[in-house]
Parts: C-alpha cells; structure tokens; sequence
C-alpha cells in the first residue's frame, strides 16, 4: 500500500471561520470591557455591555458572514450559467479551450485533447469549473451554517472575558480580564497554527500582538472618557 501524505488544505475553510470567529468574539468583548472599566464604570455596567457587545457582535458576525456566503455563492451560480450556455452553444470550442489549458500545465496536444474528451464526456461542466474558472466545490457553503457557525464561535470567544469580569473583583478587573485574554489568545493562535501545520510561536504571538494592541488603545479611550466626564 501506498504512501499517503497527511495535507491539510483541506482545514483551510473551517479553521479560517472558527480562528476568526473566536479570536473576534475575545479582542472585541474583552477591549470592550477593559474601555469601560477604565472609563469608571461600575461592575454591573461593565457586565451589560460586555453582555450587550456579545449579542450584537455574535449578530454582526452571522449577518456578515452569511452576506459572505451568499454573495459568493451567487457569483459561482453566474459563472456556471455562462459556463453551460458556452457548452450547449458550442461544445467543440469548449474542448479546444480546456485542451488549451491542458497544453499550458505541460501535457503534449494530443494527450491534452484526450485529456479535455474524456473528462468533458464524463462531466463538461465540472471540468470547466474545476479548471477553466478555478472552482474546487461547484456547491460551496451553506450560508446558514456559515453564519450560525460564526455566531457560536464568536460567543464562545466572547464569554471568556466575560466571565472573568463577572468572578474578579473590580480593582482587579483591567488586569485579570487583559492576562486571561492574551491567554486566550495565545492559545487559540497556537491551536489554529498547529492544526494548519504552521509553527504554534508565530500563530500564538501574532494573534497574541494585536489583541493587546486593541486592549490598549480601549483602555486608554475609556481613560480619556472617564477623565473628561
């Protein structure tokens, strides 16, 4: 038997939506919560907007990302309908052009014309979509469990912060709330990397970067805020 390589590519997708819907549901309800609490809020005003910043963002990102899904699944249904309208008009050409493709990846004419025949004869309008528009899926997502799929990994991400708000006393809230989530976030980066097959340090520091980076700039809008009122 075969030697079989173990790619990953393939995790490109999911992994993509889960990393952002996470890491978007930790930097914005945990930068949320320390530009509030830096704005002299009281405990119970920290915990509703962080609760509120929950809703709204799990909300944005559904909203976002089924608008996503659907816009790009509407471009695919145009370009396949060019596609089959080119097949039932003028199939021959449609052969020659595949072939032609075929010919530019490095096979010789002949072998490129069988090539383009037996695919086309046993599936015309997958083979153009697969190599003459670049379509590896003809179906793509489903924007519903796009968007259902964001919100929940926003929200898991999101409740993190948010429950260290609601254990931790108020003078210690900025800090613990600011340590956990780069825990948080160093760890999801770490995670994500490894299960692409990239290096965790790189995943975890650069995921790890710009969320302090956030937290900072809230913190010192809250300082700003609270000093002037």
């Amino acid at each position: 038997m075969g030697h079989k390589e173990n790619h990953r590519s393939n995790r490109v997708g999911w992994l993509r939506a889960a990393v952002l819907g996470a890491n978007d549901g930790i930097v914005s309800t945990s930068s949320l919560i320390i530009g509030v609490t830096a704005a002299s809020a009281t405990q119970h005003n920290i915990l509703l907007a962080g609760i509120a910043g929950l809703v709204a963002g799990a909300m944005s990102m559904a909203a976002g990302e089924y608008v996503s899904v659907s816009s790009q699944l509407d471009t695919i249904e145009a370009d396949l309908a060019i596609e089959k309208q080119a097949l039932e008009q003028d199939y021959e050409d449609e052969i020659d052009e595949l072939a032609q493709i075929y010919e530019q990846r490095g096979l010789d004419p002949i072998l490129a014309r069988q090539v383009a025949e037996q695919l086309m004869d046993h599936d015309a309008l997958g083979a153009h979509a697969r190599d003459e528009i670049g379509l590896s899926d003809t179906h793509g997502a489903n924007p519903i469990q796009a968007a259902m799929f964001s919100a929940t990994t926003f929200t898991i991400g999101a409740a993190l912060p948010l429950l260290v708000a609601w254990l931790v006393p108020l003078p210690l809230l900025i800090l613990m709330v600011a340590v956990c989530s780069l825990i948080f976030l160093a760890s999801l980066g770490a995670i994500a990397a490894r299960t692409g097959g990239a290096s965790m340090v790189i995943g975890a520091v650069r995921v790890t970067f710009w969320g302090a980076l956030a937290m900072i700039l809230t913190a010192v809008v809250g300082q700003i805020f609270g000093v002037v009122a």
